[in-house]
């Protein structure tokens, strides 16, 4: 338990950084370009931390840490292999303090990206928590660590699932076409929305936070095939998953709000409904 903490606390948002960092190597290499270096997001980090502290309220500061805090504590959950809805529970309500602390200042910036943050996340959560339904019925219970016990890899059976996930994971990754709320580094803006009041160590803290949000969405995508000797195929699983969203962030443009509900909810939980529906048939 002790090792699973450390990994979850001190390599992850390693693991993370030189994903991001090959995220914007292969993105500029896409568009042309030669982009930074592959450790450039921890020079980010660092620089970032230096910077003085500056903040629009201490109920910003607040949310910040507990949206922080929070997603870090889904992560260690995941580790531990406990409970895979109480993960995502946590991780939902990490991720709606971010919103929060942008909707608790006044800047008109700030309070316009709070409503999309609440609303990308209305897209993201219900995907991700019905995904846990197909996957009790397979493995029998909820716990993650059942699904290491289920002695069969469960991408043969939940191939429709796994694809509803890259949904929730291109929202966590802000990707197009469902970056509304905020892009990534892809496609820069001058007003980041819900990060717009934030700089320095607190700007630092919340990428932080990202990196954990992300690779506890793609350790889910990697849950798909944990079993038997060929268990390393669950980070070549997770890496195509994460390399299918990149790809798409660069052939696709942003949707409206709207336009983003509408998918996600429309194809997303039409696919996960009905890889259920399959499996309760006894067909998969």
């Amino acid at each position: 338990m002790i090792v699973s903490v450390i990994v979850a606390v001190i390599i992850v948002p390693l693991i993370a950084g030189l994903l991001s960092g090959v995220d914007r190597k292969l993105t500029a290499h896409m568009q042309g370009r030669i982009g930074p270096p592959i450790i450039q997001p921890f020079y980010d980090i660092i620089k970032l931390l230096g910077k003085k502290p500056m903040v629009a309220g201490q109920a910003q500061l607040v949310f910040a840490c507990a949206f922080v805090g929070l997603t870090v504590a889904a992560v260690v959950l995941l580790a531990l292999r406990q409970d895979l809805v109480l993960t995502l529970l946590v991780f939902f309500f990490g991720s709606v303090c971010l919103p929060l602390g942008a909707l608790s200042v006044k800047s008109p910036y700030s309070q316009y990206g709070g409503h999309r943050e609440l609303l990308q996340l209305l897209a993201l959560e219900p995907i991700l928590l019905l995904a846990a339904i197909p996957i009790s019925l397979k493995v029998g219970s909820f716990l993650i660590a059942d699904i290491f016990e289920h002695g069969q890899p469960l991408l043969p059976s939940l191939w429709i699932t796994f694809a509803a996930l890259l949904i929730p994971l291109a929202l966590v990754m802000r990707k197009s076409p469902f970056d509304i709320s905020g892009s990534e580094h892809a496609h820069q803006e001058l007003v980041r929305g819900v990060l717009t009041e934030y700089s320095g160590p607190y700007l630092a803290l919340i990428e932080l936070g990202h990196w954990y949000g992300k690779l506890l969405v793609l350790s889910i995508l990697g849950l798909f095939w944990v079993v038997g000797s060929l268990w390393w195929l669950s980070f070549i699983i997770a890496l195509a998953g994460w390399f299918i969203v990149l790809v798409v962030d660069n052939i696709s443009s942003r949707l409206s709000w709207s336009w983003m509900v509408k998918f996600a909810w429309g194809c997303g939980i039409t696919l996960i409904t009905l890889n259920t529906l399959l499996i309760h048939l006894g067909w998969m």
